[in-house]
């Protein structure tokens, strides 16, 4: 068997990173310091939003959000059955109950139809997924949530640099939440960032990020004093996480284009194929940020993706599955919300029967010619097989 030598993904990081960290280290602040807030400004800049705060993860990112917005006990938070957990966790974490919408079969995106079905008399907040970077139907969204009062916050982990119309993701409603995770568009080795034009929210989260802490290092009257009006986490980004993420936040708007280019270049490749269908990187008002390529399988059990996947690591391609289950299927919300089989039929057709392939600028040239002919004889074989 081939090593893999094309991997789903990987950090792509150099001597400016490296350097970056390097002044950090040998400087005297590693916490609560100038990197961090130039780190926010600088996001900030390239969201279009008034404020951007650093976190620990984006995970924390949505919990603040939601924590910050005193979402708790008795409310309910609507969320897409086809995410990564986290998004459900983050409102499980408040004490809320997440409230699960199957997806849109063309892009895997919350639709608006699937949001109006699922709103009660509870329902305090829309959280949106921007699946795989492609931006939800936001308008119609936004109208919605207006109608009920409802906030409306960006599960943008995959999406940053992606646009709706002429806004770009993390500036398209109440919040925006982004993950700088290793393999994500622009990574700070772990963190993450909200962003938002609303200034109460944004303080609310400055402040609970930090313990609930009244006044940061940079504030304080007298060193060490300081007192806790509320209850709050240690969600802190340090100066290590800011320089990467500084660093790469500058070569994000070349490596977009490249995200895009290989996009297209793969989805061309895999035209030919009768048996697999890849969404469309631009539908409507949206333009993903291409943070992989979903190959859709067809909904019979002709293909085995398993078979596909030994294929394409015989061949040293890496692959990965977005998502292994619809959120409702996965054992604790199964178990605890008694969700059955059936219940998010294009969410579980989706987590079946896709196989995620790597877009990110580290694939080499001629890569999707690779991954197209492994694939293409995966499925010969099986076909012949029958």
């Amino acid at each position: 068997m081939r090593e893999i030598d094309i991997p789903f993904g990987q950090p792509i990081l150099d001597v400016e990173e490296i350097e970056a960290v390097k002044k950090v280290l040998e400087g005297p602040i590693l916490a609560h310091g100038p990197v961090c807030a130039e780190f926010e400004n600088a996001f900030s800049g390239f969201t279009e939003s008034k404020f951007a705060i650093s976190v620990a993860s984006g995970t924390a990112a949505l919990h603040l959000c939601l924590y910050a917005s005193n979402i708790g006990p008795g409310d309910e938070v609507i969320v897409p059955a086809m995410s990564h957990v986290a998004t459900a966790h983050a409102v499980e974490y408040c004490g809320a109950k997440p409230v699960f919408a199957d997806v849109d079969p063309k892009s895997g995106n919350i639709s608006p139809e699937s949001i109006s079905n699922s709103i009660t008399e509870r329902t305090k907040a829309i959280m949106v997924v921007h699946f795989l970077g492609l931006p939800c139907e936001m308008d119609a969204i936004n109208r919605i949530a207006s109608s009920i009062g409802a906030l409306v916050f960006e599960d943008a982990a995959l999406a940053l640099g992606a646009k709706y119309g002429n806004k770009i993701s993390g500036n398209l409603a109440t919040a925006g939440c982004f993950s700088f995770y290793p393999i994500k568009h622009v990574t700070s080795i772990e963190g993450g960032m909200v962003t938002t034009n609303d200034e109460r929210l944004a303080r609310s989260i400055q402040q609970r990020k930090a313990f609930g802490y009244d006044h940061n290092h940079q504030t304080r009257v007298k060193p060490g004093i300081y007192d806790v009006p509320v209850l709050g986490y240690n969600y802190r980004m340090n100066e290590v996480e800011a320089a990467v993420g500084l660093c790469q936040l500058s070569k994000l708007k070349d490596r977009l284009k490249v995200r895009m280019d290989n996009y297209t270049a793969l989805k061309s490749a895999l035209a030919s194929l009768d048996e697999i269908t890849v969404f469309e990187p631009r539908q409507g008002k949206s333009t993903s940020s291409c943070y992989c390529l979903n190959a859709v399988l067809t909904p019979d059990s002709s293909i085995n993706r398993d078979n596909i996947v030994q294929e394409l690591t015989a061949q040293g391609i890496g692959t990965s599955v977005h998502y292994p289950g619809p959120i409702p299927m996965m054992s604790y919300y199964k178990e605890k919300y008694d969700y059955l089989p059936g219940q998010f039929p294009i969410a579980e057709w989706l987590s079946n029967k896709t196989i995620s392939l790597p877009v990110a600028p580290h694939v080499p040239k001629g890569f999707e010619h690779r991954i197209a002919t492994a694939i293409k004889k995966a499925i010969y074989n099986a076909r012949k097989s029958l």
